[in-house]
Formats: C-alpha cells, structure tokens, sequence
C-alpha cells in the first residue's frame, strides 16, 4: 500500500519486527497510541492495519481487543475501532487515582529505599532536567512518567503499580503535557525538585505532601484545556 493511500493511523505506525521473527501487532499499536502518535479519535483501520503488518485481519482484532481492556481502544459497532477518547471528567477522575495510588506508594518507597534507589531518582531526576534544557517535549513526556515510576518502585507494591502504570496509560494518548505553558511547566520542575529533597530526606509526610501539592497543579493545567475537542470527548 502506498503511502499516498494509507491511514493517518498506518502512516505513523513503526512495524518493529525484526527479520523472520513474528509481527509484534499489539505492542507496536499500543507503543504507539501510549506515545502520543495517534491522538484521541483517530480511527484504526483493521484492513489498513493488517496490511502494513502483513497479517490478516484477525491478529489486529484480537489485539484491539486487548486495547479496548486497557482502556487505550474503544469500538462503535457498526463505525469500528478508535483510539479512546476521555470526557475531561473521566480524565480528571484518572488523576484522582494516580494521586491516590502515588501516595500510598510513595510511603512504602521511603521505607524500603536504598542507596541504589536514591542514584536512580536523582538519575531520572537529571534525564528530566536535560529534556527541560534541551526543548525536548517527547524525551519530557516520556522522563516525567520515568520520574514518578522511579520515586514509587522501591514500594515493592507490585500490583499498585501495575494499576498506577494502567491508569497512566488511559491519560497518555492525549498528551496533557504538551499542552502546558512554559510558565506552567515551570510549577512542575519546581514540584519535582521538592519531591526528590523529600525522597532523599526519607520523609514520607513531606514527600506525599509535595506530591498532592503536584497533582493540584497538574488539575489546574488540564483545566485550561478542558473545552478541547481534540483532545476530551463532550
């Protein structure tokens, strides 16, 4: 299929299979969608999909399926197949859960942390600031989620955090912070620096204090782009 032919969500998929080895459909789409490429609303053809893979249209719709039970896909009979778009309720709802999980497993991260896990916070810490420096929104995106994952994992909360990782996923496709100001970013770097002072200071109440205090901040930059139509379902 040419180029000139194909989807707005083919064209930027990147087929990772390597030579002779099975095509990897579902993790390439979700790789996909969980980095922004295919915003809220795109339409994911199956024949489209399934051509590009070089599959037949059964792999893409059992990996639809899967899509559709991460919260990344939803489906319209009779329409077909898109990449889920959120109400700006649900999506503030999905912050309420991160909030909540991030606290409680902040407090076990302070407990069980090591001195291996203080040089991987402050590693990330660091990715963070070179992308701010650098201008870098896609190395920003993908080192602010690094940022709280490497703070929360000495938890040890294994199923926390997978329902952490899943609730962040939902949020990811519509990229919320590539739609903040500078100024507003700027909030952000500050609360970070705050919570990694607290991390190393084991201090658990100040660490999750700094931590609500972040959250408060992300609701009131989401705020502003709350009408959005690209980005939430009305």
């Amino acid at each position: 299929m040419s180029a000139r032919r194909r989807s707005v969500f083919t064209s930027r998929l990147v087929n990772t299979t390597t030579d002779g080895g099975q095509p990897r459909v579902l993790d390439d789409v979700r790789r996909a969608i969980l980095l922004g490429d295919e915003p809220p609303g795109t339409a994911i053809p199956i024949d489209e999909v399934a051509a590009f893979f070089g599959v037949s249209a059964i792999p893409v719709r059992e990996s639809l399926k899967i899509l559709i039970g991460e919260g990344l896909v939803e489906h319209t009979p009779h329409v077909g197949y898109r990449v889920a778009k959120l109400s700006f309720v649900e999506f503030r709802e999905l912050y309420d859960v991160r909030q909540a999980l991030e606290s409680s497993a902040l407090r076990g991260a302070v407990a069980a942390a090591t001195a291996a896990d203080d040089e991987r916070v402050a590693q990330v810490h660091r990715s963070l600031h070179r992308a701010i420096d650098l201008g870098d929104e896609r190395a920003y995106h993908a080192e602010s989620r690094r940022f709280h994952m490497a703070l929360i994992a000495p938890s040890g909360m294994h199923r926390l955090l997978h329902m952490y990782e899943s609730a962040w996923n939902i949020t990811e496709p519509a990229r919320p912070m590539s739609r903040v100001s500078d100024s507003g970013r700027s909030v952000f770097y500050d609360d970070h620096d705050r919570m990694v002072a607290a991390f190393l200071a084991r201090d658990a109440d100040a660490l999750v204090a700094e931590s609500d205090e972040h959250y408060a901040h992300l609701r009131d930059a989401i705020a502003l782009f709350a009408a959005d139509p690209d980005v939430f379902r009305s």
